[in-house]
């Protein structure tokens, strides 16, 4: 992992254009190549970034970084105030709570519940960026990427997304599509999902538990 704290602007060529102004931003370059800019706010989500596979040509006063794509992020540097590296080493990966991790054994036995034909693949498909949940066929041949949330938000399709780019890497999964399964999702992740071409399917826990929808319970 390499941290940079530096003044810069920022310029991404791709599906669009858009233009960060100078200021002092922290630049990310993770192990996989991702670069990412972020500002003192704003949460988790950078202001712009590039997903790996990328590259990164150097520069005293400019960094680009290219993608097979054609997009581009043209970085400007001013004045660099740090720049540091650390060895994080081996991620063990997220643990899910015991409703997503619940939910995944329930789907994953019964990945019709998703779509009609729908047969699991592998739980738990790995990639250089973390496992993908499910691994499905559909009855078409398609490969179908699941990710699994308690409740489906904008991170979750972005996660998401980044597992397809991953697995479009290897013809043997083609054609590629992603679902997004959750108890609940929240619009703005509906649209976001809408716009990658990613389906999103609402599950009702009970019932794959097989408690029915009328029974008594205090939550």
């Amino acid at each position: 992992m390499r941290l940079v704290i530096a003044r810069c602007s920022v310029d991404y060529r791709g599906r669009l254009t858009a233009h960060l102004p100078p200021a002092t931003r922290l630049i990310m370059v993770k192990a996989d190549g991702c670069v990412a800019i972020h500002a003192d706010g704003g949460a988790y989500k950078p202001l712009n970034w590039m997903n790996a596979p990328n590259t990164l040509i150097e520069e005293e006063d400019r960094w680009l970084v290219t993608n097979p794509k054609g997009e581009e992020l043209d970085i400007r540097i001013e004045e660099t105030l740090s720049d540091q590296r650390f060895e994080l080493g081996a991620d063990p990966g997220l643990e899910k709570d015991g409703v997503e991790g619940h939910l995944q054994k329930l789907l994953a036995s019964k990945p019709h519940v998703l779509e009609e034909g729908l047969r699991l693949v592998r739980r738990e498909y790995p990639t250089d960026i973390g496992p993908v949940d499910l691994l499905c066929r559909s009855s078409a041949g398609d490969t179908v990427a699941v990710e699994i949330k308690r409740r489906g938000e904008m991170d979750g399709v972005e996660q998401l997304t980044r597992y397809l780019d991953r697995l479009a890497h290897d013809s043997r999964l083609h054609p590629l599509r992603g679902i997004l399964a959750a108890v609940a999702i929240a619009p703005q992740a509906k649209v976001l999902a809408a716009a990658r071409g990613i389906r999103c399917v609402e599950v009702d826990y009970e019932d794959l538990r097989g408690i029915p929808s009328n029974h008594l319970r205090l939550f």
